[in-house]
């Protein structure tokens, strides 16, 4: 298994339940084929650019380990939901 790292940018508009909803899929998203070390909850940023119309959003942080056939199915389903403004996923060096 490797480590990586994902950033994910989240609409503002989501209340705090709704936020948290979504935490809680992702996680159970990677740790079906992985373990998740840390989800870093990094609140309410200012963008620097607009993102489809929001000036500001819910910043997530994942470390995790999980097998490198299982990230592009993390991809895909991160790019169909709605509530996900801009991701992206990095390979830690070990």
């Amino acid at each position: 298994m490797n480590k990586y790292e994902s950033v994910i940018i989240i609409n503002p508009s989501l209340d705090e339940e709704a936020l948290k909803a979504l935490e809680e899929k992702l996680k159970g998203l990677i740790e079906a084929n992985g373990k998740v070390e840390k989800v870093t909850n990094m609140g309410l940023k200012k963008l620097a650019y607009e993102i489809k119309k929001c000036k500001e959003a819910y910043y997530l942080v994942f470390d995790y380990e999980a097998e490198p056939n299982s990230i592009a199915e993390f991809e895909r389903i991160l790019r169909i939901t709605d509530d996900v403004l801009k991701f992206i996923v990095i390979r830690k060096e070990d």
